[in-house]
């Protein structure tokens, strides 16, 4: 338990729950949840620029992070096709990926297929059932992929100023704006508390809120004075108690909420936002190709990591369609915005590839 873990390394209260957001972020546990400590080592295990467990703004937004790997792969002679959506894989007559079809019945042929897709679209979407494996099949439909996490963009006209660290007379980004903001983190209890409200099926009424400014570092994402404000909140179920729809109503006031909850560390802040768009689970799934909006494609419970990822023999990348490699976040090692998935897919898919 991470609970546990925690209790027996820290004594202040609020650091304990500000790094146990670490160990629940995406996912739909508390830190009382057996194995949440793994999440926690998964979000700290990396290094940015030589720095262990440090993270960091891309400058130009998340977008300029695909945009560079577009362009290195453009200047390795890759062909690119952008809102063009793949209907299904090609398969041959001895059942191999011969390439795949696009929606407009284009098909583009290759020796390899790399899917970065869930393994719910790969294979439950893109390939006819009959060409897997019934046990490989109930498996991916059994993958838990419950998504608590509701985004919300925010536009506001002015720097939020917080109670704890009041805004300076010139009103330019203090250190603190320029971090990860963690509020409703006073104690561990309270996200016990948010995440129990969401399993019965009711958006949580104090939600754990992290909020970034990145245009406190990257000034050109917004005009002079004003700011861009990134909310990863969460708890919110899938379906709302009596399977009641996410509709606008529920939304907005779920995002009432939110704001409401923001206020009260940052007085002024729901006066400054001129605009807003709230990112239910559901709308995460429609937008992103999410199943059921987790940000993992699937759980980092420890029945669905390693060798159990996204299926018991088959977390080496290779499928059991041969020559289809799955090399997005819900292969080994899991979510995050790392590559670790596809650098190892694509060394597997190379060794196989010289065999051919």
């Amino acid at each position: 338990l991470l609970g546990q873990i925690l209790d027996q390394w820290f004594e202040s209260e609020p650091l304990k729950a500000t790094l146990a957001t670490d160990a629940v972020i995406g996912a739909m546990a508390s830190p009382h949840t057996p194995g949440s400590g793994y999440v926690l080592l998964h979000h700290v295990m990396g290094e940015l620029e030589g720095r262990r467990g440090a993270w960091g703004y891309v400058a130009g937004g998340m977008g300029a992070l695909s945009q560079a790997i577009a362009c290195a792969a453009a200047a390795r002679g890759a062909h690119i096709f952008a809102e063009k959506a793949v209907c299904h894989v090609l398969l041959g007559r001895d059942g191999r990926a011969q390439g795949v079809v696009l929606r407009d019945g284009t098909e583009v042929r290759s020796k390899l297929v790399l899917s970065n897709a869930s393994p719910q679209i790969t294979f439950l979407k893109l390939i006819p059932q009959e060409q897997l494996p019934k046990d490989f099949v109930r498996r991916i439909q059994q993958i838990d992929t419950r998504s608590p996490v509701t985004k919300i963009n925010v536009a506001v006209d002015r720097l939020p100023s917080f109670l704890a660290a009041p805004n300076t007379r010139d009103s330019q980004p203090l250190p603190h704006h320029q971090c990860s903001i963690h509020l409703n983190c006073e104690c561990t209890h309270l996200l016990h508390q948010a995440f129990t409200e969401a399993t019965h099926g009711h958006p949580s009424s104090r939600p754990m809120i992290e909020l970034c400014i990145p245009s406190a570092l990257d000034p050109g994402l917004a005009p002079r004075g004003c700011h861009v404000v990134s909310l990863f909140t969460q708890y919110t179920p899938s379906v709302l108690a009596g399977g009641r729809p996410w509709d606008e109503q529920a939304r907005n006031a779920y995002a009432d909420t939110v704001f409401d909850c923001i206020e009260a560390y940052a007085p002024g802040f729901k006066a400054s936002v001129v605009g807003r768009d709230v990112l239910t689970p559901p709308d995460l799934e429609r937008i992103f190709g999410l199943p059921g909006g987790n940000i993992f494609h699937g759980g980092m419970s420890l029945d669905q990591l390693y060798f159990a990822r996204p299926a018991p023999s088959y977390s080496g990348y290779r499928s059991p369609i041969p020559g289809l490699y799955l090399c997005g976040s819900g292969a080994h090692p899991g979510g995050g915005v790392m590559g670790a998935a596809g650098r190892n897919a694509a060394q597997v898919a190379l060794e196989d590839f010289r065999r051919l």
